[in-house]
């Protein structure tokens, strides 16, 4: 069996409802986002995925990310791994992308990347690791992390600069799929939130 990655994006938060750019602050998750964790993680507990019984986990030490693992009842199973955690925004931190361009109207963070913060060479580098540990044995892995990380993740699975990342964009407690297509890297499923509407 080849790996495959499943990636599970943190539930909302206040910050993420805003718009504002969460790296390494550590915000609670809403009451609507501890919903979307549990229904995210009996989506996960049916078939065909059953618990993913023989998969790794792994999360963010981040609160948002920890506490939508431990909701979706993978909390004891799960390592920490800061390798995980979201893109540090340095003086960007806490601001929405429509306040930063009041100060650089053509910003965007894929292309220009963040001052005083992770560059986008350092959090490729960041992702790559997990990419390598994800295809390092023949079984499942389930990481529980943020948006801009598993959109860089998404990207550096299938081979392609990390500013892919721009164009696979990731809703809070989506469900994504990086598998295989005829032995080549792929997206099997990507911001899957049908558990959030069922």
């Amino acid at each position: 069996m080849a790996p495959r990655i499943l990636l599970a994006r943190h539930g909302q938060t206040e910050w993420s409802l805003s718009g504002k750019h969460t790296g390494r602050t550590d915000i609670p998750l809403l009451d609507e986002g501890r919903r979307g964790a549990k229904l995210l993680g009996e989506r996960l507990d049916r078939a065909p995925l059953d618990g993913l019984p023989d998969a790794e986990v792994r999360t963010s030490p981040l609160l948002r990310a920890s506490e939508t693992c431990a909701i979706a009842g993978f909390g004891e199973r799960a390592k920490e791994w800061d390798a995980l955690m979201e893109w540090d925004y340095g003086a960007y931190e806490g601001m929405t992308t429509p306040e930063i361009r009041k100060e650089r109207p053509d910003w965007v963070i894929w292309r220009d990347g963040v001052p005083d913060g992770e560059t986008l060479a350092e959090l490729s580098g960041r992702v790559d690791e997990v990419v390598a540990w994800a295809r390092s044995a023949d079984r499942d892995v389930l990481v529980f992390a943020h948006g801009h990380v598993l959109r860089a993740l998404g990207a550096r699975w299938l081979g392609l600069d990390v500013s892919f990342g721009a164009r696979i964009r990731l809703d809070p407690t989506s469900l994504s799929v990086l598998g295989w297509a005829y032995g080549d890297p792929a997206i099997e499923r990507w911001n899957d939130t049908g558990h959030l509407t069922a």
